[in-house]
């Protein structure tokens, strides 16, 4: 029987240039994300049985001399290509065949360079080019300007009028664009996805309203800073872009319910949105998001100061919001404890909660938080001034997966807190500004905190971020063991600790105080951060600072037992017995705790 004639494979040397979209992640505004290739589904392989039946245009062999890499189907060739990280690379595949050079072309073109002047005249040099050999202005996906923001201009943005399937744009603190600017790229981009004009203070609601017009996929819109924009664009925006999923209204100080109701309604695929310093919005905002947005996963509103418990207390019963995972209720003064209780009830898989400068806040909403459990990762309780220890240690046992806390300004807070805290096996920042009831014996727990379990020696500290400021009862020996047991330390803040910024020898390795300080407080400043943490490690090891033993040892270039000995001899040195550090847990309550008392307030 006669074998049936093999398929002949032909290649397209011209350029598709549909697009497909996808809903922006959490990075939505950052370009870090590779291409999709789809372009060349109608020239897949996948209907041949094998490499081997395949056969060439007679074209094709005489081109590629039969190069086995040429009978590679195109998916292969850009999914190899998808691999090459410099654009130079991608640039030399393009010269290399028109084959390569079809594929190739849309990774090269879909998020042009534009980090630099001359980078970005290439680039709109050959969009602007009528008789180039590809649509290189049909290609640009992606356009990010934010690097050159200074320089950036209405008539810089003019040659990507043309540009009409961008998907993409972000022109951050480009603060010389206007409405024209903006406006003549939005008009006719109906593919546009996300939308970024952080800090364009000149914007107004004409842009908006073109965004409104010409951008229904929209699902992603950041106007931060953009202080002239008004309820009436973005209540048009809300009502035609009804795929909306992340919306930042930062500092949008004439935003009022009006928008943000109308936002809750039209907008059900709602994921994320932050109204900070919106300082117009009230209850009727928040019970609307959180009673319609049963996607949303994330809600900052920070500096929202006309939020009182109402807005949750009046939520409908019966409702859970399973899908919540980040609240930000910064400086929210009004809310108490009924309203964290009612958060914790609705939302039982919150994963990071901001109270901070919630004033009001006792033990009783400490106590609620505990219910999280292991799905809380971080908790900012600082300005809660009537936190005590004993609902901090309560805290701990109960969310044992905390990588972050701040307990900034809670001054009730002792010793035997942080002592608590230190057993956290995945703690990587820790906030004590002005918790001046501390001591060495806080920062001992710290240096000895351990992952490894409780019969084997300490390992060392997972700790990132530590900011000691004004705990003033610290001394020398005691940041020096902590520096020694923490060996992936990378800031460590120190201002108005007396035994640091009064050393001229150690505030060398400080970084410089911001230029707005006064001079008493670039006089008391004492941050380390990066490489300057290593070097004030070095020099503390190197130096006879104190007058003990094993207090010289540089860590990494020993074994965890040696760094045990050195801690060992530094709690010496400052007079602290290991015996004052193995209390059982009826003694960290303490007799003196307050804890039953507050839990019912």
């Amino acid at each position: 029987m006669a074998r049936p004639p093999q398929a002949t494979l032909h290649t397209s040397e011209t350029i598709s240039i549909s697009s497909s979209s996808s809903s922006p992640e959490r990075a939505v505004y950052d370009d870090t994300d590779f291409f999709n290739a789809q372009r060349n589904d109608s020239q897949s392989s996948l209907g041949v049985a094998s490499l081997r039946d395949m056969t060439m245009s007679s074209s094709l062999e005489l081109e590629h001399r039969i190069s086995p890499v040429s009978r590679l189907p195109p998916e292969l060739l850009i999914y190899c290509f998808v691999k090459l990280n410099s654009t130079y690379d991608l640039r030399s595949c393009m010269l290399v065949s028109k084959t390569w050079s079809s594929n190739a072309v849309d990774l090269l073109w879909h998020r042009p360079l534009c980090d630099t002047w001359p980078h970005l005249l290439n680039v709109v040099q050959s969009v602007r080019k009528e008789d180039s050999y590809y649509p290189y202005f049909a290609l640009v996906k992606r356009l990010n300007l934010s690097n050159l923001s200074d320089q950036i201009s209405d008539g810089t943005v003019q040659p990507f009028m043309c540009c009409k399937r961008i998907e993409r744009l972000t022109l951050t603190g480009c603060t010389r664009l206007t409405d024209h600017g903006v406006v003549s790229i939005v008009n006719g981009s109906n593919s546009l996805l996300a939308l970024d004009i952080t800090g364009l203070d000149a914007v107004t609601d004409h842009t908006l309203g073109a965004v409104a017009e010409h951008c229904p996929r929209l699902q992603g819109l950041n106007i931060t800073d953009c202080s002239k924009v008004t309820d009436e664009s973005l209540v048009a925006v809300a009502k035609r872009c009804r795929h909306l999923k992340r919306l930042k209204l930062n500092n949008c100080t004439l935003v009022t319910d009006e928008s943000v109701t109308t936002v809750a309604r039209h907008c059900p695929a709602m994921l994320e949105i932050d109204l900070h310093n919106c300082r117009q919005i009230t209850n009727e905002s928040i019970t609307a998001l959180l009673s319609r947005g049963r996607q949303l996963r994330e809600l900052r509103v920070a500096h929202c100061s006309s939020i009182t418990n109402s807005a949750f207390l009046e939520l409908p019963k019966h409702l859970a919001f399973e899908s919540l995972r980040i609240l930000d209720l910064t400086a929210c003064f009004q809310l108490q404890d009924e309203a964290v209780e009612k958060i914790i009830e609705t939302s039982p898989r919150l994963r990071n909660l901001v109270l901070a400068k919630c004033k009001d806040i006792t033990d009783r909403s400490v106590l609620a938080i505990t219910r999280l459990g292991k799905n809380l990762h971080y908790i900012h309780l600082g300005h809660c001034a009537q936190i005590t220890d004993a609902a901090v240690i309560q805290l701990v046992r109960m969310c044992n997966r905390i990588r972050y806390i701040d307990l900034a300004c809670c001054h009730r807070l002792t010793d035997q807190s942080v002592k608590q805290l230190a057993t956290l096996p995945k703690l990587r920042r820790i906030g004590l500004v002005k918790c001046q009831a501390i001591t060495d014996r806080s920062i001992m727990a710290l240096a000895k905190m351990t992952t490894e379990p409780a019969a084997k020696a300490p390992g060392p500290s997972l700790l990132e971020r530590v900011h000691l400021s004004y705990c003033v009862h610290l001394t020398l020996q005691g940041i020096h063991a902590l520096l020694v047991r923490c060996p992936k330390l990378t800031h460590l803040s120190l201002t108005g600790v007396q035994a640091f910024f009064l050393r001229e020898d150690l505030t060398a390795f400080c970084r410089e105080p911001p230029q707005e300080f006064t001079e008493h407080q670039r006089h008391m400043f004492c941050v380390f951060s990066g490489p300057k943490v290593n070097r004030l490690r070095d020099y503390l090891n190197s130096e006879s600072l104190y007058d003990t033993e094993g207090t010289m040892y540089d860590d990494r270039e020993g074994e965890s037992g040696d760094a045990d000995q050195q801690v060992t001899g530094m709690m010496h040195a400052t007079g602290l017995g290991v015996d004052d550090d193995e209390m059982n847990e009826e003694d960290e309550v303490g007799e003196g705790s307050q804890y039953g008392a507050e839990a019912d307030v």
